[in-house]
């Protein structure tokens, strides 16, 4: 895969232009995403994005970290950190201006996978050019490195998360609709219903098809991940790339909306 072309360097763009730039990059490989969208604004739906999610290996010079460089040059300051399963851990961003989405980057500790699933990834990083962490656009460079559809297959019986990251590179995983934000649906449940009568499937097994449990101030849905075209180095398959994410956002005491994330209705481990 090439890393993709005619993207600004991100201190000649503003905050929301970035927002966009990461669009665009994201519904090449989530064409569904592009169509959901046009489905409600075509309703006379505002759509807002709750979160942009971002996944990475935990390693130095592409952890976290290196991915959250050019959102921080934006005003995005790191938050809370989140422990999810199978050895994923996160951590948000947020931007002072409330009309921006938050940045939830996270990273998959590679020494929770099994020798052999170590030593695939170990093969991939090998492969990445001096100074690879120091890109300015490394949270949309693309696939950096070649690898075997066999060995996507050995990651992803072990972790899906490892062989997506594998398959894709460095690439949006998903953007979230706000659903609170939505005026045409009373509850997420409506939302999925509409989506699904047009055309959409919901993933059932992203976290628990239509949410998290209300006491914990937020319920999620997923899309399932469109299927695409994906070059290895020994054959061309399609395979699930990136879903749209819905997400509805419930008071706490205080009042205030929860802004937060819990590992309960975080569909496959952010």
């Amino acid at each position: 895969m090439q890393p993709p072309r005619g993207l600004p360097y991100p201190t000649q763009v503003t905050s929301a232009e970035l927002i966009d730039v990461l669009w665009r990059d994201y519904v090449a490989k989530a064409p569904q995403a592009e169509e959901i969208r046009s489905v409600l604004t075509g309703r006379g739906e505002i759509l807002c994005n709750d979160h942009v999610a971002l996944r990475t290996f935990a390693l130095p010079g592409i952890g976290g970290c290196a991915l959250a460089r050019p959102f921080e040059t934006l005003g995005w300051r790191p938050r809370e950190r989140y422990e999810f399963p199978r050895g994923v851990r996160a951590r948000a961003w947020r931007h002072d201006d409330p009309a921006l989405p938050g940045i939830l980057i996270s990273e998959l500790a590679v020494d929770a996978l099994s020798p052999r699933a170590q030593a695939v990834i170990d093969a991939l990083i090998d492969q990445l050019p001096e100074g690879f962490g120091a890109r300015s656009d490394l949270a949309w460079a693309g696939r950096p490195w070649r690898m075997r559809y066999t060995d996507y297959q050995l990651l992803r019986a072990e972790s899906g998360y490892a062989a997506w990251v594998a398959a894709f590179g460095f690439l949006v995983n998903h953007f979230t609709v706000d659903a609170g934000a939505l005026s045409t649906f009373p509850d997420l449940t409506a939302l999925g219903a509409f989506l699904v009568e047009h055309g959409f499937a919901l993933d059932d097994t992203a976290g628990g098809g239509f949410a998290g449990p209300r006491a914990e101030q937020i319920e999620r849905a997923a899309t399932r991940p469109d299927p695409i075209a994906v070059e290895f180095a020994d054959a061309t398959v399609r395979i699930p790339s990136c879903h749209y994410e819905l997400v509805r956002r419930h008071p706490l005491p205080s009042g205030e909306l929860f802004t937060g994330f819990v590992a309960a209705s975080a569909g496959g481990a952010a």
